[in-house]
């Protein structure tokens, strides 16, 4: 899944594709994208002018000049491709945005799972988000983490509590700040938070440095811990081990992150 530095590599080309053009025509192409976005929604975008291309965690607003809102959501596996109305579709484009000027966007995505849902003027998405990493704070996340008994990286994912943060960079979070990601989320202590809340602005800052997407199945290993079990923890030089957490895969060191009583406050 896209997180939230690929999500704003995204909004980015979003922004050069469709910033100041005016939106002709909107196609969906999917069953499951046409009850998202029906075509009575889809004929409203028709005529305006895209004037900001906005992103929410792992949401992109597409605000029009009348002040309604294209919310759009990757899921899985949604990617922007940009091109022209004179060539031909890509294979799994689900939502088709042309511009008067021919210009087109595609929200392509091979397993149809993306979604993208218009919001008439004066009524924006409700998201129900906590910080994104460049607003957290210790107090912010200890008073997230207060009623949390669930493993830390299990309660990380949850966006109430830090918005945008998924499955690859909480990994890499927990790795920098040393913690065991199935340590009980209320039990860390001050330091444990501290060290936490450095760990995840790094670790995203680590995304927004690299400016692409990161693919599973490629040879590029670029994360210090995620999708490297077997192979030798950049740090102290033991093996890296995974685990499942709540379906997901979860990589971390067993001898830099030590588990820890649950005790410790």
């Amino acid at each position: 899944m896209p997180e939230l530095p690929e999500v704003e590599f995204a909004a980015a080309i979003a922004r050069k594709a469709l910033l100041g053009r005016t939106i002709a025509t909107v196609t969906t192409l999917h069953a499951s994208q046409r009850r998202a976005l029906p075509a009575r929604d889809a004929r409203r975008l028709a005529g305006r002018c895209v004037v900001r291309v906005n992103r929410h965690a792992k949401h992109q607003h597409l605000v029009l000049d009348d002040g309604a809102i294209l919310a759009v959501h990757f899921r899985m596996n949604g990617d922007w491709e940009v091109g022209d109305s004179t060539q031909p579709l890509p294979r799994f484009a689900r939502i088709v945005l042309t511009c008067t000027d021919g210009s087109r966007l595609c929200l392509v995505d091979s397993r149809a799972l993306c979604a993208a849902t218009y919001h008439a003027p004066g009524r924006p998405p409700v998201l129900a988000l906590g910080p994104e990493p460049d607003a957290l704070t210790v107090d912010l996340l200890g008073a997230a983490l207060a009623r949390r008994s669930g493993p830390i990286k299990t309660v990380l994912l949850d966006q109430r509590v830090v918005a945008g943060l998924g499955n690859i960079y909480a990994a890499e979070a927990l790795w920098r700040s040393r913690i065991h990601p199935a340590q009980p989320a209320r039990s860390l202590s001050e330091a444990q938070r501290r060290d936490l809340v450095r760990g995840i602005k790094a670790a995203i800052a680590d995304g927004f440095a690299r400016q692409g997407r990161y693919r599973d199945g490629t040879r590029e290993r670029p994360f210090r811990v995620y999708d490297r079990e077997g192979e030798t923890c950049r740090r102290c030089r033991a093996d890296v081990s995974r685990i499942s957490q709540a379906g997901r895969s979860t990589y971390f060191c067993p001898s830099c992150q030590r588990a820890v009583s649950r005790k410790r406050g």
